[in-house]
């Protein structure tokens, strides 16, 4: 009963585009948590080009070290071909057009051991903030 209770609330927060309560976990240090539900319908597939707004945080602290919305310019690229972290390239395609999600991942599969820029640590787990606009 307390599983049909839970998917049923997730069906229902779904529907009405509220905030998932329920994560979704992902093979291999990726989890998503759905903040509204997307279209349900279109989802990205490997070598698709997507364009989507995102805001990312170390996770150990939520400081913000990119944003695409802080620049008032969506983010576009080709998923699942190895053009962006491997974290993005197992998240995104679970989400569906309009959807925005929450992706959370361990180092592995964000920048690993180097880190990046100056501003992501090495070893730095990473959280992002996603919104799909657009897949083509």
């Amino acid at each position: 009963m307390g599983v049909f209770r839970t998917f049923a609330l997730f069906l229902l927060a779904s529907q009405l585009g509220a905030a998932s309560e329920v994560s979704v976990s992902l093979p291999e240090g990726v989890t998503k948590e759905i903040l509204k539900a997307g279209d349900g319908v279109h989802y990205p597939r490997a070598g698709d080009t997507v364009t989507m707004h995102y805001t990312g945080t170390l996770t150990e602290n939520g400081e913000k070290f990119d944003s695409s919305v802080d620049r008032g310019t969506p983010f576009k690229t080709q998923i699942g071909v190895g053009e962006v972290i491997r974290g993005w390239d197992e998240g995104v395609p679970t989400m569906s057009l309009g959807e925005k999600a929450v992706l959370k991942m361990t180092s592995d599969f964000g920048y690993g051991d180097q880190g990046a820029g100056g501003v992501i640590p090495p070893g730095a787990d990473l959280t992002f903030e996603v919104q799909l606009l657009k897949i083509s």
